[in-house]
């Protein structure tokens, strides 16, 4: 799960993390007094949406003007209208896609004068299991070009959970920065304070891009915060579920998160309901061997019911780019005869407007068949996945 960056601020806020003074605006009407509330005399005006690359993005509709995303402004009244512009507007990055995002709010700050930018971020190590820091003093840069071109510019490490945030960690840290004097023992104690949330808070990530240097006080401060949080651990934080943007997330994948599945969506053509990962995995791959695209990731998991099945269905098929669809189950715990029924209850409460291919395999795999069999629907009936993925291509491709 995803926040913006106003609420990742006041979480670390709350945790001791120096962050400057903001008001976040949802209406255009609010943005004067909101302005109003800070001293000045630089005001930041930053768009809210899930994507990095906010500054360099572009706006979609001209109304919102040919600056980016983040926008600095030197009176109330032009930090008011950048906010006006920019509300309600779609803003393309790199990371959004050509679609872009809308932004529906913004995040009015007093601006800072910086003399250095960093790069800090936390997150958890697949290899090792552990949390990791990384650091570079190639702040306010994509962390890929710099990844790519300067590796060696990059500091990682992982911390033993054994013994947790050291203060040697954050020396560590404010060594590879550059850092001195009373910046050491800044980020010592900066460091323990965003492990600490990182830790009790269950975060995946948290990215500060960019750590900055002030320019007269030499102290530093996280002038922008990227958090993301481990879904499966929200029924501990229910004050975090609340920081939810649904207004963010992909109306499919929202509508499968509420009934438990694992949807991801994906730009291709062809439907795909599956059980278990590493099936959905291969699924995908031979799709595309055959010279097709999957529409998306979906996972109905092992122990699925009728209704998990229907309401999978109904996701795939609300999807305008999709134009065939292959179930492919392999019936361990789940049974094919479940699933079949979930298949037809779906089609006969949705319709079905494109080919549709299912392979059945495993527990009641003979019941599952016959009943999809004596459906008295257009299904084309699959013998293994090789074959499945061969019909469901032709029939879409033609």
């Amino acid at each position: 799960m995803n926040i913006h960056e106003y609420q990742a601020k006041a979480l670390l806020r709350t945790y001791g993390a120096p962050v400057s003074d903001g008001r976040a605006v949802l209406n255009a009407a609010d943005a004067k007094a909101a302005a109003g509330e800070l001293d000045g005399p630089l005001w930041v005006v930053k768009a809210q949406i899930h994507a990095g690359g906010r500054g360099k993005g572009k706006f979609v509709e001209a109304e919102a003007g040919e600056k980016g995303g983040v926008r600095l402004a030197f009176s109330v009244e032009e930090a008011a209208q950048h906010a006006k512009q920019m509300l309600g507007q779609t803003l393309v990055t790199h990371q959004t896609g050509p679609a872009g995002k809308q932004v529906n709010r913004i995040y009015i700050e007093d601006g800072s004068d910086i003399e250095t930018e960093l790069y800090l971020a936390l997150l958890v190590d697949r290899q090792t299991s552990r949390v990791s820091f990384v650091c570079s003093t190639e702040g306010g840069m994509d962390i890929e070009e710099v990844a790519a071109n300067t590796p060696e510019k990059i500091l990682s490490f992982s911390v033993d959970p054994a013994c947790g945030y050291q203060a040697f960690h954050g020396r560590r840290v404010a060594f590879a920065l550059g850092l001195k004097g009373a910046q050491v023992k800044q980020c010592v104690q900066l460091m323990g304070n965003l492990y600490r949330a990182f830790v009790e808070k269950d975060m995946e990530m948290l990215e500060i891009n960019p750590l900055i240097v002030l320019e007269k006080t030499l102290d530093l401060k996280v002038l922008d915060a990227k958090v993301s949080f481990d879904g499966n651990a929200m029924y501990r934080h229910a004050d975090i579920a609340e920081l939810r943007d649904e207004t963010e997330e992909d109306p499919k994948e929202l509508a499968a998160s509420k009934h438990d599945l694992n949807y991801i969506a994906l730009d291709g053509e062809i439907g795909c309901m599956v059980n278990g990962a590493g099936l959905a995995m291969a699924t995908m791959d031979i799709i595309k061997l055959y010279g097709a695209e999957p529409a998306n990731f979906l996972d109905v998991g092992g122990g699925a019911t009728k209704e998990k099945v229907t309401e999978a269905f109904k996701i795939i098929t609300s999807d305008p780019n999709v134009k065939g669809i292959l179930v492919n189950i392999f019936g361990g715990i789940m049974r094919c005869d479940v699933i079949a029924e979930g298949v037809i209850a779906a089609v006969k409460e949705v319709g079905l407007q494109v080919p549709l291919v299912v392979r059945l395999e495993g527990t009641n795999v003979e019941l599952g068949k016959d009943i999809i069999k004596n459906s008295g629907l257009n299904v084309i009936a699959a013998d293994d996945l090789k074959d499945g993925a061969q019909k469901i291509v032709k029939a879409v491709k033609g």
